[in-house]
């Protein structure tokens, strides 16, 4: 296995770089194009997206990642049962969600069972261990061409309304390619008896958590388009785009490990998860703080890029770095927390993360707009990542820098991880 976890883990990288900078392109595009009050329209109704679904997917993906990564030993008997079990309830959540939905967001809301879709299919495929389909079509495939549909219609004065379908419509290829993807990988056998109730038991306190955690990371921008308005939601959406620098990057790294982890704190392999642990920790740190020291430095002209009016947000973007670089520092704790099975201590993590979220953002966010909404986000990211860091060492001694961490810094050093 030499550099196969860290060719993954600089892959993951490389498909979230992509998919931050294609993102953030596309925020200034879109508030260039388009007033203020238009283009937190169009923020919010993709964020509402983004939210529905990461609800409705139910957190399967994950379920499908642990059964699959510990289904290798005995040949994935009875793995296209999982699939089956897994994909039912997203798709109605989803379609159920759709139709609620599509008087606020329209023709968007029939994509909502697509987007479900990918990514579980996507999942699957982390969990048989092949990291190249999410990072192709997931990292790259989508924001590249929602970056170019959105900015088609920007430049041809399309109606913003239009916007939102632009940007959704790719995930319809991703769905095909996905599919394609996993097929082969899974090899049909015939339904266990027990197979979705043993997916649901472990999945259901995570598709809570999931749901939440799919609340958590895009409220903030319907809390302050709904308690402050459009306008406001636009600069804030502006001002934070950055902050999917460090979600992505996460997100990159996470997928890379993952299934590593799940196996050796199943067998029992303290050491080896605490290597993993400390290895992606490094790296995120490494590739992430810069990216905010910069972010704080130069955010008074950063933020010019999105127009003239955000330039009065350089508060909101000093805030959101230097909680990002607390966040990074925690290493992917909530992962590696649930990789070892205490999939119901996370749930009661998010649950006190949104908590401070929500409170603070109601008293806040009526009075002082982005910055109170980012000081809102700041208390639960705190709590998101501080609660799980405590707990994993006082479970599992697990810390996120240690005798490792220089170690993982050598490609060779990375891969023995």
């Amino acid at each position: 296995m030499a550099a196969v976890t860290f060719r993954r883990g600089l892959a993951g990288v490389s498909g979230a770089a992509f998919s931050a900078l294609a993102q953030f392109v596309l925020v200034v595009v879109v508030t260039r194009a388009y007033p203020a009050a238009e283009a937190g329209g169009f923020f919010t109704a993709t964020a509402l997206a983004l939210m529905v679904a990461g609800v409705a997917k139910l957190d399967a993906g994950n379920g499908l990642i642990y059964f699959i990564a510990r289904a290798r030993t005995y040949g994935y008997r009875g793995i296209s049962g999982y699939l089956r079990a897994a994909l039912v309830p997203c798709v109605l959540v989803a379609a159920g969600a759709a139709v609620v939905l599509y008087p606020r967001i329209g023709p968007l809301a029939a994509l909502l069972p697509v987007m479900v879709v990918v990514d579980v299919l996507l999942a699957a495929t982390r969990g048989f261990g092949s990291l190249r389909p999410t990072v192709l079509l997931d990292g790259m495939l989508v924001p590249a061409c929602q970056l170019v549909l959105v900015a088609a219609l920007a430049l041809a004065g399309t109606p913003a309304s239009w916007l939102p379908v632009a940007w959704g419509a790719p995930y319809l290829p991703a769905l095909v390619l996905a599919a394609a993807g996993l097929r082969g990988r899974a090899p049909r056998t015939a339904y266990l008896p027990g197979t979705g109730r043993d997916l649901w038991r472990y999945t259901a306190p995570r598709s809570a958590a999931g749901a939440i955690q799919a609340v958590f990371q895009r409220m903030d921008i319907v809390i302050v388009a709904v308690l402050a308005g459009p306008a406001p939601a636009a600069v804030y959406t502006a001002a934070t785009r950055f902050k999917v620098v460090g979600q992505l990057a996460n997100q990159g790294l996470a997928q890379a490990v993952q299934t590593g982890l799940v196996r050796a704190l199943a067998a029992g392999e303290r050491e080896r998860a605490g290597e993993l642990y400390q290895a992606a920790t490094v790296w995120l740190v490494l590739l992430t703080w810069p990216v905010w020291l910069a972010y704080a430095g130069l955010a008074p002209w950063v933020l010019r890029l999105f127009g003239p009016s955000y330039g009065s947000a350089v508060p909101v973007a000093l805030v959101l770095a230097g909680t990002m670089m607390v966040a990074t520092a925690c290493g992917m704790v909530d992962v590696v927390l649930t990789a070892a099975g205490h999939t119901g201590t996370s749930l009661l993590n998010l649950l006190a993360a949104v908590g401070c979220t929500v409170l603070l953002d109601l008293a806040l966010v009526p009075a002082h707009g982005a910055l109170g909404a980012v000081a809102g986000w700041s208390g639960g990211v705190l709590v998101k990542n501080l609660l799980p860091l405590w707990q994993l060492h006082r479970r599992y001694g697990l810390h996120p820098f240690g005798r490792h961490t220089l170690a993982a810094l050598r490609v060779r050093g990375w891969a023995a991880a």
